[in-house]
């Protein structure tokens, strides 16, 4: 079914990344050698004698040898390589196919599933660009450059807490590119001199704001972005500490608010606007939202679904603050409604609240809820699956003692910083879900190795696997801001370093300060 007429959906520009010959024949490099590599590795792993590990964890070491190379060099898609990863251990013999697969159907899945389901009902009815349009046209906004800067790149930050940073800088993308070609034309025509957007400093910085608020967003909350929900079930699942929703965002949200206004000032001193105005601007905004209509009901009821997943996600803690956080009514809370069947119940609202009820055209289409990413439902399980045998096997108590020898840290605050500058060194490689999934179930081990509490230094490794911003390959929303051709690799990786180096240490002073707060330290 497709929606009625009221509620079909805008066209979506369409956004390619664009690579210069150089960079298409690196990449086709890359792939080439890495499909290779990847089994070489392994069978160079599995015949290297070392006899500090048992055979299954030998295996297992020779098996996860090739899964990081294929997750580096990327010559098959990543979703697949985690799957392999796991059905190898089965062939191999690590470990029984019920002990293997059972991640898979862990419930962090299902709360994916649900929150994918819920993105891409408010994508479908456009209720993000509404809601996007409608606060760059707010009148504090204006035509001021820096103000149209940090409202851009606040939209973007709030966004991800919610959806995907890729799907957040997909939607906000064409709106910054839309602003900056606003702004050349105006100049053009206001100067006689004709202006290429794609050599404005203030191009620059919207671009890049767009997708480094889009992968720094989603550390707010724990559905903002995938490393997130691994991190929090790997803890869970190892230290048996489960972290709820809202007591995430106690830490993460104030985490994210500093790091935003670093994001800002940052970009605007490194990019700063060649004008300190941007004619025409707030109405091209306004513009654009006028072209959306009318509220339709399907934006509605997307808006109704949302608000009812995110009310049932913090709910336990308001409860928690009224009862206390071991009251039996937060444990029979927390046992009746975990996350994943909240987003899961929200997700079901769509398919049953009518757009038009004669024609039984519902809120989302079974059509429609299939475009989510189930390749990052298969990423998430695999490498679930792979963290879990480390642990089961003690290759990660190896791997941890290994470490620690390396980093010389003994303390939990030392651990952490290691912890959190090793994923974000990780996550310039590969994706971050696999960043993730590399780092988080090593650091626990390291952690719990040297006799300190494991919990900030894997909360530390989940945060800076989500802070890859040096490359264009280091992330989805880099890759998408490239292909414009308003950021030059030079000021991307410059930009990149010095965020990468701030925000680590921010996560770092930010968990010392905010952890101990929420008791999780």
């Amino acid at each position: 079914m497709t929606a009625d007429r009221d509620d079909k959906p805008l066209p979506e520009p369409e956004i390619r990344e664009v690579l210069t010959p150089r960079e298409e024949r690196f990449e086709a490099m890359r792939k080439t050698v890495g499909l290779f590599l990847g089994p070489l590795a392994t069978a160079v792993i599995y015949v290297l004698p070392i006899p500090s590990l048992e055979r299954p964890a030998h295996t297992l070491a020779a098996i996860l040898g090739w899964v990081v190379v294929w997750w580096i060099t990327e010559p098959v898609p990543l979703p697949m390589t985690a799957v392999m990863g796991a059905v190898l251990a089965v062939v191999f013999g690590v470990a029984p196919a019920k002990t293997v697969f059972a991640p898979f159907a862990d419930p962090m899945i299902f709360l994916f599933l649900g929150s994918f389901i819920l993105a891409e009902a408010m994508a479908h009815h456009r209720l993000d660009k509404r809601f996007a349009y409608g606060i760059m046209s707010l009148r504090w906004v204006g035509n001021r450059s820096g103000r149209i800067l940090f409202a851009y790149g606040a939209i973007c930050a709030f966004i991800s807490m919610w959806i995907s940073n890729t799907a957040t800088c997909a939607m906000m993308f064409p709106i910054g590119l839309g602003i900056v070609h606003t702004m050349a034309d105006i100049s053009s025509k206001r100067t006689g001199v004709p202006v290429d957007p794609k050599k404005l400093r203030f191009g620059t910085a919207m671009m890049l704001m767009a997708a480094y608020a889009s992968s720094a967003g989603g550390i707010g909350t724990p559905v903002g972005t995938p490393p997130n929900l691994i991190g929090i079930s790997l803890i869970e699942k190892f230290t048996k500490v489960k972290i709820p929703f809202f007591q995430w965002m106690l830490f993460a949200v104030p985490l994210l608010v500093v790091m935003y206004f670093i994001l800002y000032f940052l970009m605007y001193a490194l990019h700063k606007p060649e004008e300190r105005e941007v004619p025409g601007g707030r109405e091209f905004v306004r513009t654009e939202l006028a072209k959306l209509g009318a509220w339709t009901r399907g934006q509605k009821f997307a808006l109704l679904a949302f608000s009812v997943a995110v009310v049932l996600w913090i709910a336990p803690g308001f409860i928690a603050l009224i009862f206390g956080s071991q009251s039996a009514p937060v444990k029979t809370y927390n046992a009746r409604v975990p996350e994943a069947a909240a987003a899961l119940l929200a997700a079901l609202l769509l398919f049953v609240l009518p757009v038009d009820w004669k024609k039984k055209e519902f809120a989302l289409s079974w059509r429609q809820a299939i475009r989510i990413d189930w390749g990052v439902l298969l990423l998430y399980g695999g490498g679930i699956a792979l963290g879990d045998l480390m642990i089961q096997t003690k290759l990660a108590d190896a791997v941890g003692q290994g470490l620690l020898g390396l980093s010389g840290a003994k303390s939990m605050w030392g651990i952490t910083l290691a912890a959190i500058f090793i994923a974000v060194l990780v996550s310039e490689a590969t994706s971050n879900t696999a960043a993730a999934n590399m780092v988080v179930p090593v650091i626990i081990s390291l952690a719990l190795a040297a006799g300190v509490n494991p919990l900030p230094p894997a909360i530390g490794a989940t945060l800076g696997a989500s802070w890859g911003f040096m490359l264009p390959v280091s992330t989805a929303p880099n890759a998408m801001v490239y292909g414009s051709g308003m950021v030059p690799i030079t000021k991307m990786i410059r930009a990149g370093v010095v965020f990468d180096l701030l925000g680590g240490l921010t996560i770092w002073l930010g968990l010392r300060l905010l952890l101990p707060l929420v008791g999780l330290a």
